[in-house]
């Protein structure tokens, strides 16, 4: 199926809060036809109602897409609505955590072709990465397609089997939120040493953001940057002693925190 089929048949997104909306904004700056976009959501934004899409509008008889945005808890009464489009041509991209392929394959029928991806909110800016696995009606061809149309908002990465998708949750699909409170931590130790709020926050977010360019341009490894930014026995080698201590350090920390992520994720799917 090439590009000219998708505008053809058309695109159906279930859902358009923040991760749909940023995926829906990405497609149309890769020049996605607006009227070949069909979304169902109860509750549009006044900058969705502003795109030209065809809105809460009759479903396509047989759309080449259909991604599912909606949160999980909402899923059970959301996804009946597209059954008729189930167990065809039709292919299914959702990006809701903790929702099995399983659970789309009993509502939509076994021999639909379904594509499980999870996004993160870095995607708004272009700058997301994704991984996905499909089921065995996902064919190569539709794979590539649910790759080239998550590529409009950053990285795309293939699994090599579903239950990695938990362990994904909670690394990349939950980690932009770790990113954030780091800052907010950052700041508040700032503060502890005498720097006016604004200032301590202006500095934590320039650092981390500028960090994170750094490491998004390098070839180097993080842990090459980290060594070259380190002098012996220097300001930051202090700081990491702490930071990286084997009992009640960050990497401890952050194993126990992605470790809880994960298990909701995989509480979810039950």
């Amino acid at each position: 199926m090439d590009m000219a089929q998708v505008h053809a048949r058309g695109l159906v997104l279930l859902g358009c809060g923040k991760m749909g909306s940023a995926m829906l904004q990405g497609w149309l700056a890769d020049g996605f036809p607006p009227d070949a976009v069909t979304v169902l959501d109860p509750f549009p934004s006044d900058w969705l109602k502003a795109q030209g899409v065809r809105l809460n509008a009759p479903l396509p008889a047989a759309p080449a897409i259909v991604l599912v945005a909606v949160k999980p808890q909402m899923m059970a009464d959301a996804l009946p609505v597209l059954k008729p489009l189930g167990g065809g041509q039709t292919l299914f991209l959702s990006v809701a955590a903790g929702t099995p392929i399983s659970f789309y394959e009993d509502v939509l029928g076994a021999e639909t072709p379904i594509i499980r991806a999870m996004p993160n909110t870095p995607a708004a800016v272009g700058r997301g990465i994704t991984a996905i696995i499909g089921n065995t009606y996902a064919t190569a061809n539709q794979l590539d397609l649910a790759d080239h149309f998550l590529s409009a908002v950053g990285e795309v990465v293939r699994l090599g089997d579903e239950s990695e998708m938990d362990a994904v949750t909670g690394l990349s699909g939950s980690g932009p939120a770790y990113v954030f409170h780091m800052v907010e931590a950052m700041a508040r130790a700032g503060m502890a040493e005498g720097l006016p709020e604004a200032l301590a926050m202006r500095l934590a977010r320039a650092t981390v953001t500028g960090a994170g360019e750094l490491l998004f341009q390098s070839d180097e490894s993080a842990a090459q940057l980290r060594i070259n930014v380190t002098s012996p026995n220097g300001t930051t080698a202090a700081a990491l002693d702490v930071l990286m201590a084997e009992t009640d350090g960050l990497p401890d920390l952050m194993v126990r925190a992605v470790k809880a992520a994960a298990d909701r994720s995989r509480e979810l799917a039950k």
